[in-house]
């Protein structure tokens, strides 16, 4: 038989019952058993972090290709290159299937 399973928000409320000394003791605890842990515990990235890193590698990758564009004299039609590139890759795809 499986034990229940507490929310978080349930067991905040049961910890909130202790006295500030079981409190302490309790930290004591989760301290000791976190610290004889054999691997590192992966951090919890919530979905606005994720965006803020997300955005910050976007921000990074654009600041490359403005970098890369500012290399190139004349013209540059990155459209057509992006069509080019396809119509490469469509040629060899096309010639390896039997």
């Amino acid at each position: 038989m499986m034990p229940n399973k507490v929310t978080l928000d349930q067991l905040e409320q049961l910890v909130a019952q202790l006295p500030p000394q079981e409190q302490l003791k309790l930290v004591v605890h989760i301290c000791e058993q976190l610290s004889a842990l054999p691997f590192a515990i992966p951090t919890v990235v919530d979905d606005e972090e994720l965006q803020r890193q997300r955005e910050k590698e976007a921000d990074e990758l654009l600041a490359l290709c403005d970098a890369a564009a500012e290399k190139w004299e004349g013209e540059f039609d990155s459209a057509g290159e992006i069509r080019q590139m396809r119509r490469d890759r469509d040629e060899q795809i096309w010639r390896s299937k039997p």
